[in-house]
């Protein structure tokens, strides 16, 4: 017989170990390919770029289409899973974002992949929120602990692994598929995560009456729609009037959307924002480091993908090599930094962190821009830009959550995860419309470094400075 948890919803503590493992990492599996699609695109930008012909603006939209889709979307789905079940809707998901990874692959212009991107962050942000409700349907709350603590860190390697595995798949050009083959995986992975799950995921679930707010979702989408699009097609077309004026149009959007979240909260409508968790000072200031760490890093490994190959003719696999002191130093800091060092020191880790990463993913871009393609000079800044990152973005998920009240904890959780997805889209438009203004071939791949630097590092100042403004005490039961 089934538990009940102390929030009255069934827990599947009834299933065999054997079954629940199984279902812990299908849940797993399937969350893997959303992390790694983030970033694993990135490699293969400037070949895609040539196999499609793809202009700077749509290079930018490959990669900020899909952020822009999850982030918009992954509130309103952890809605629908709570109303319709969530075993039943991340399976939905999962469904759709093999269909979607499948159109990537097959895709003949950069619009269909654009477009298929889209459609595979909005299937994404179904299937994304439920990871964290069934694992509370299988663990007790003790047992919630370890299990989360392997999420948390294999998700993180995912991301760091994006960029390594996209060059090494490339490289392999397995079956002939070049860059297709990045997308076209996840189809073997997927249909083994849909079987099964069909088969393990628990079913009983509590469902929720279905209170969701599809007219808020769009509002906030059509707002950073048009912010991007301004933004991303002025940098190539030049600021025409009318790009300009998305932008502002983005600008109010955003505003009136914010407003109105406000006055349906007041009224206990359902809304897809709480817009009084930003009264809470650590998740305000959390929330906005985690933008501007998102918009900044996002951005850099963008261009220094794009400028190893494109300026400095590496190979797809180079520079997926390049990539792994930078990874080692992000996993040094979140496994072993983080756990000993924020209880004792608090908000000067993510401070200095951010800091050390601002200082680090400067001297990498401008090492490039002088023709540097991967000495040990490089690879040991790239490992400190690691470390710092490590050090400034591992605090920020406890921080976030530190004084919410617990029954708007998986509210925040979302609306901090929407920031990230955000931040990231906007970075690509400001870091790459920056890096892409130079246009034309090698030369002008690596000036184009120099503004893209100045952008990445005024994004980091945000960072830092939001930390920077955190309370003291962070954890409220801190001695």
């Amino acid at each position: 017989m089934s538990e009940t948890t102390a929030q009255g919803a069934p827990s599947a503590i009834g299933m065999s170990d054997r079954r629940r493992t199984l279902a812990f990492l299908t849940v797993l599996v399937a969350v893997v390919l959303e992390v790694v699609d983030t970033t694993i695109v990135n490699t293969a930008i400037p070949v895609i770029r040539t196999s499609l012909d793809a202009s700077p603006a749509a290079m930018q939209w490959i990669v900020a289409g899909y952020l822009l889709a999850l982030g918009s979307l992954l509130l309103l789905g952890g809605r629908l899973g709570d109303a319709l079940g969530h075993s039943r809707v991340f399976l939905v998901g999962v469904a759709g974002f093999v269909i979607a990874s499948v159109m990537c692959g097959l895709a003949r212009d950069p619009t269909e992949l654009v477009i298929a991107r889209l459609l595979q962050g909005a299937t994404g942000a179904i299937m994304a929120p439920q990871s964290m409700a069934i694992v509370q349907l299988l663990y007790t709350p003790l047992e919630r602990v370890k299990q989360l603590a392997y999420f948390g860190l294999i998700l993180g390697l995912a991301a760091i692994l994006g960029p390594i595995v996209g060059g090494m798949l490339i490289d392999m050009d397995l079956l002939g598929l070049g860059w297709r083959v990045i997308f076209l995986i996840n189809l073997p992975i997927g249909l083994f995560a849909v079987i099964m799950g069909w088969f393990v995921l628990p079913e009983a679930e509590a469902k929720a009456e279905l209170r969701i707010d599809p007219l808020g979702a769009l509002v906030f989408c059509g707002a950073f729609g048009a912010l991007l699009y301004g933004l991303i097609e002025g940098g190539e077309r030049g600021w025409r009037p009318e790009l300009l004026g998305l932008i502002v149009i983005g600008v109010l959007l955003a505003g009136a959307g914010w407003f109105r979240a406000n006055n349906r909260v007041s009224r206990s409508l359902p809304t897809i924002i709480r817009p009084d968790l930003f009264r809470i000072g650590t998740f305000r200031w959390a929330t906005s480091a985690s933008f501007g760490f998102a918009a900044a890093s996002i951005g850099f490994l963008l261009v220094f993908a794009v400028a190893l190959q494109t300026g400095l003719g590496l190979t797809p696999l180079d520079t997926a090599l390049v990539h792994i002191p930078f990874g080692v130093g992000v996993m040094f800091a979140v496994g072993f930094l983080v756990p000993r060092l924020l209880p004792r020191i608090g908000k000067t880790l993510p401070t200095a962190g951010g800091m050390l990463m601002l200082v680090s993913t400067v001297a990498v871009m401008l090492m490039i821009r002088g023709g540097n393609d991967g000495d040990a000079w490089l690879l040991c800044v790239l490992a400190f830009a690691g470390l710092g990152m490590g050090c400034l973005q591992g605090p920020l998920g406890p921080i976030v959550v530190a004084e919410v009240p617990r029954e708007l904890a998986g509210t925040a959780s979302a609306t901090f995860r929407t920031s990230q997805q955000m931040g990231g889209a906007l970075g690509i438009a400001l870091v790459g419309g920056a890096y892409f203004a130079l246009g034309g071939e090698v030369r002008p791949a690596l000036d184009g470094l120099l503004p893209a630097a100045m952008v990445v590092a005024a994004l980091l100042a945000l960072a830092v400075v939001s930390v920077s403004l955190l309370p003291a005490r962070l954890f409220a039961h801190e001695d």
